[in-house]
């Protein structure tokens, strides 16, 4: 009895949540910022759920659910199945988990430690903030299409211009992490080994941005057009390699040991990346050919007509939004578990440098570990930011599953635009003079601690 009694003090109360014995001792912080993340990951099954194709035809099976769907005597449909499939699930579904987000962003601005009373609710009451974000899903799917999806669409292109920038910081962090621990287990142990790695996984991401190069100048470019997409691959090209030899130059290595070429080659990588997912939101068909037609083209005779995917529809699972996806998986997960060293990530992030404590949780008669409480002193991370950047990634998700494309109010359709082409190629500049930044910041400000 006692251990259900423990148990629905976490669900309802603000108590440190329960691990079971054989579970490694965990932080507060970390835990809690893990059930953040599953909320967000929740709501993003099923919006993918939801825009699945032939789910309203499913679901017009259901009697007396949809409108215009199956009837039986006595019930009467109601139900405008449009409404929760397609585009407009995702971004009502979406909206819910970005005022959900925002709300606790809100609440959290400026707690210091887990002594404010409003740590309590950061930490704790999960089953009332899981009612909280159902209540608001539920209110979201009754919003009247009018102008919401049109206004909604412009909040996701500014939120995901922004949250394109913190998955650059994160993969900054990730790079500089790596870089570090495996210089120093080279130093400790087996070099040959890990400066193999090293070098071996530079040489990759290198080869494959280089290979990304040269097959959009092959397709996503024509001689006599596509001046854009020319100019954002010149662009991008040249930039990174800017950024690839100021990151070895005797000058920053000395103001900044951890700077090296893996990190360098891992944001051109993922610049490369954003570079193709820009294009791919190009109206211009002739400058961007579907993936399907490039696979198409590679195995039929360039004499037939190559198929193209017909404009307005969604199709998220498309090669570009299923590694945004991916990538959008990792950067949520990292957030949630990084304690980072690097003192100019830290302060971009709003977080401090890792202090998670070592001690293990004591464990009770029961065997549940109790979860450490390493924010007695201070908060590890910003709570208001950390709420705000899930929200941004409400925006960011609705984004990728709709293939950044613009509904129209007259069609209800939806259309590839060019200000999402603009938005993404403008956060991938931003991004790298960011990363710059890291790299020049030591040397033009030496009296500052960027240890």
């Amino acid at each position: 009895m006692n251990r259900y009694v423990i148990r629905a003090s976490c669900l309802c109360g603000s108590a440190p949540c329960l691990l079971c014995g054989c579970c490694p001792s965990s932080n507060n912080s970390t835990v809690t910022r893990l059930i953040f993340s599953f909320f967000l990951l929740l709501g993003t099954v099923v919006s993918i759920i939801m825009i699945l194709p032939g789910m309203e035809t499913q679901l017009r099976k259901i009697p007396g659910f949809c409108q215009g769907g199956t009837t039986i005597v006595g019930m009467e449909n109601q139900f405008n199945c449009d409404v929760i499939v397609g585009y407009k699930s995702v971004y009502r579904m979406c909206f819910a988990m970005a005022c959900f987000f925002f709300l606790f962003a809100a609440i959290m601005i400026r707690v210091r430690s887990s002594k404010d009373p409003r740590a309590a609710i950061q930490n704790g009451f999960w089953f009332f903030k899981f009612l909280i974000l159902v209540g608001i899903t539920v209110g979201a799917f009754f919003i009247p299409d009018g102008t919401f999806n049109d206004v909604w669409f412009y909040f996701g292109i500014v939120g995901s211009f922004m949250f394109i920038l913190i998955q650059l910081i994160l993969l900054i962090d990730f790079a500089h992490s790596w870089n570090e621990v495996w210089v120093r287990n080279a130093e400790e142990g087996n070099s040959k080994c890990w400066f193999f790695g090293l070098l071996f996984f530079t040489i990759l991401h290198y080869a494959l941005a280089f290979a990304a190069v040269v097959l959009f100048y092959l397709y996503y470019t024509k001689p006599d057009g596509c001046t854009e997409h020319k100019v954002f691959i010149s662009l991008n090209l040249i930039f990174c390699v800017i950024i690839s030899v100021v990151s070895i130059l005797p000058k920053v290595q000395d103001a900044s040991p951890q700077s090296g070429l893996l990190q360098s080659s891992l944001i051109s990588l993922y610049t490369m990346y954003v570079t193709w997912s820009a294009m791919t939101n190009n109206p211009n068909r002739e400058c961007n050919p579907s993936l399907l037609s490039l696979v198409t083209n590679a195995s039929v005779s360039s004499t037939q007509p190559t198929p193209t995917s017909a404009p307005g529809i969604v199709q998220w699972w498309d090669a570009q939004g299923i590694v945004g996806l991916v990538i959008f998986l990792f950067c949520t997960f990292y957030a949630s578990i990084r304690s980072s060293s690097n003192a100019q990530v830290n302060r971009l992030m709003q977080t401090e440098e890792g202090r998670g404590s070592d001690v293990d949780g004591p464990v009770g008669d029961d065997g549940l570990r109790r979860v450490v409480d390493n924010e007695e002193d201070g908060v590890t991370y910003s709570y208001s930011f950390f709420h705000f950047h899930l929200f941004l990634a409400s925006l960011y998700i609705m984004m990728t599953l709709t293939n950044w494309y613009k509904p129209d109010i007259n069609t209800q359709a939806m259309q590839s635009s060019m200000p999402a082409v603009w938005v993404k190629i403008s956060s991938s500049w931003l991004g790298l003079a960011l990363y710059l930044w890291t790299l020049l910041g030591p040397l033009i400000f030496p009296n500052r601690d960027f240890s």
